[in-house]
């Protein structure tokens, strides 16, 4: 990231965090699962095979089924939340950005006509 001023809160209206949130959100779910969450699911899967041919009853593997479910469950929310505020700030950095970039273009483009007609103007008077 660009170690530029902070984004000034005038320049964010709601439309822009609407967007940047939208945004943010669609990419942080597919940051939930990544590699160490497969795996992790994966060794729970094994665990849960070499218990189940062994004898052990189902009052066992369940539990342990459950708990492996639920931590790779917790694990994929607090990172799809973690990816979701860095992509958030992310996205409202660019909102802002491309807000002051088209104010700029619109300024040029409407300063490049008023000079035009002044310059036509000028023509037409000579």
């Amino acid at each position: 990231m660009d170690m530029e001023k902070p984004v000034s809160v005038k320049q964010i209206n709601p439309e822009m965090e609407r967007i940047a949130s939208r945004k943010a959100r669609d990419r942080s779910r597919a940051t939930r699962w990544d590699l160490n969450i497969a795996i992790f699911l994966f060794a729970i899967l094994i665990v849960i095979v070499l218990l189940s041919f062994q004898g052990i009853g189902i009052e066992v593997v369940a539990p342990i089924a459950v708990f492996g479910l639920a931590i790779v469950w917790i694990v994929g929310w607090r990172n799809g939340k973690q990816a979701y505020n860095r992509f958030y700030e992310e996205e409202i950095e660019q909102e802002v950005r491309r807000n002051i970039t088209n104010i700029a273009i619109k300024g040029t483009v409407e300063e490049t006509i008023e000079e035009q007609v002044q310059k036509a103007l000028r023509e037409r008077w000579r």
